[in-house]
């Protein structure tokens, strides 16, 4: 059966897969969103048999209707391969009483290769599929991890471009290394003078700019999008949940059926509505839980069903997460007002002119599978430590994060349902913040003096991310203002 996608802006707009993954962000602003979310078609016992590409295949397929067989199996034995530094793709790890999902093993280190080593595949086969002939300009910006997995993914990828820009002074300094240092004929390095909103907000505008479209045309390009706004983003993402279940349903941690809780650290709020998705087709998640840092404007409209922006914008220790406009929410949005377009449209509206929105009461009780609660910086310092001290396991900041709300989960709830963490991060990406929680004797040492240091605490091998940039030179200087971002992107593609 076909599954169309329809804008959460305007519901009379339906398009393919295929054609949602080109596009990336619908003509009116809004976001693709599948007409009805699929049930899973094979037993839970049969997954739990399968390895990480047979369970993506599984899962993709009732999404990318429009894709063959051949298709998509080429693209996801090309993505999920020897570029992940284990077999398994995305380890389940024990500890501290909970399941940590190990999402960091691929080319960068962060749960983001996880989508974007295969998304660069849908979208060249998404264009070859809707005769496409323009160049895709991939426009991306990210709060650090998005930005390194996207250049990795489309690096060199014929018939594509990639501009990404980062906050100047938002990202770790390993994370600006991996992009600053990026290799690829194609590929755009951009720092801007402000914070990933700032970013965001610029590449959303470009996206919206029909002049700036044309102009992009009659050059020969168009652009796409790779952040977590693109349905060929998020698809991939809800694999890793299935597999987690069909895991611990293999490793008998769990029976077949038995409900299982899903802690996630949140930002953009794609990784989590991934999550959602996987519970909406049938695996038994019982509890989602969002986990916020210092930026807590998730956990507030979790709270209040209030949603409002209007704030200080903290810079903390788990950089990817310092967002206060979670774009993927609107998709979950959209679902709760009953896929009202409308309604969804004037929220958007009251958040793009006020800063703010909030939702009815009828809309909020439809939130029961969510909880939301965050960690301030010393709460996620301390858990880093604990966890290391009671089990030698190290975890990254943004882990760190979800480890505090999942405490508090459980000591507002004392449920004690088996519960999978979403460690979306390599430690070895947040040396510095992770070796300091530790001990803050560390904090004199140099970012690769750090490296090695971790290595040995956590008996752990350096991952092949960091060795390569360790004497990398730097390839991309540009920096800008906020308001010259999409100047900059002419200059780029060379147009007038």
């Amino acid at each position: 059966m076909s599954l169309l996608y329809k804008s959460t802006r305007n519901s009379e707009v339906k398009v393919t897969a295929s054609q949602a993954i080109l596009k990336g962000l619908a003509d009116d602003g809004g976001l693709f969103v599948p007409e009805t979310i699929p049930s899973l078609e094979v037993s839970l016992k049969d997954l739990a048999n399968m390895s990480y590409a047979e369970v993506a295949y599984e899962v993709m397929k009732l999404f990318l209707t429009d894709f063959t067989e051949e298709e998509l199996k080429n693209c996801i034995n090309r993505a999920y391969d020897s570029k992940f530094d284990t077999d398994e793709i995305a380890p389940l790890v024990k500890a501290d009483g909970a399941y940590y999902l190990e999402l960091f093993h691929g080319a960068t280190i962060a749960f983001k290769d996880m989508a974007l080593s295969i998304l660069p595949h849908l979208l060249t086969t998404s264009a070859k599929k809707n005769a496409v002939k323009n160049d895709i300009v991939i426009l991306t910006a990210t709060s650090g991890d998005t930005g390194k997995a996207a250049l990795a993914g489309f690096a060199d990828v014929e018939g594509t471009k990639i501009i990404v820009f980062y906050p100047k002074d938002g990202v770790s300094p390993i994370q600006e290394k991996q992009m600053v240092t990026q290799k690829g004929d194609n590929t755009y390095v951009v720092a801007i003078k402000g914070n990933f909103d700032d970013a965001q907000t610029g590449v959303k505008n470009i996206f919206g700019d029909k002049e700036f479209a044309k102009l992009m045309d009659e050059s020969g390009f168009q652009f796409s999008s790779a952040n977590s706004i693109n349905i060929g983003r998020l698809v991939p993402q809800i694999v890793y949940y299935v597999y987690s279940y069909a895991k611990l349903l293999q490793n008998e941690e769990i029976s077949e059926g038995e409900e299982i809780n899903v802690v996630v650290p949140t930002g953009n709020f794609g990784n989590i509505l991934a999550a959602f998705y996987a519970k909406n087709m049938g695996l038994p998640i019982k509890k989602l839980v969002c986990a916020s840092n210092d930026n807590k404007v998730l956990y507030d409209f979790f709270t209040t069903g209030e949603y409002n922006r209007n704030r200080e914008f903290i810079l903390t220790s788990s950089p990817s997460m310092d967002i206060l406009i979670s774009s993927n929410l609107e998709r979950l949005i959209y679902r709760i007002c009953d896929a009202d377009s409308a309604k969804n449209k004037e929220l958007m509206t009251s958040l793009s002119k006020e800063g703010k929105y909030e939702i009815t009461e009828a809309m909020k009780a439809q939130l029961a599978d969510f909880y939301g609660n965050y960690a301030t910086e010393a709460e996620t310092a301390k858990v880093i430590k604990d966890i290391y001290e009671s089990t030698g396991y190290v975890i990254d900041t943004h882990t760190a994060v979800a480890a505090v709300a999942y405490k508090k989960y459980l000591a507002d709830t004392k449920d004690n349902a088996k519960t999978v963490i979403a460690s979306t991060a390599s430690p070895f990406k947040f040396t510095r913040s992770v070796m300091n929680a530790i001990d803050a004797k560390y904090d004199n040492m140099g970012d690769f003096e750090l490296v090695d240091e971790l290595s040995k605490l956590s008996n752990v091998t350096v991952p092949n991310a960091i060795e390569e940039i360790r004497t990398a030179k730097v390839l991309h200087d540009t920096v800008c203002e906020v308001n010259e971002m999409k100047d900059t992107v002419k200059k780029i593609l060379g147009i007038n």
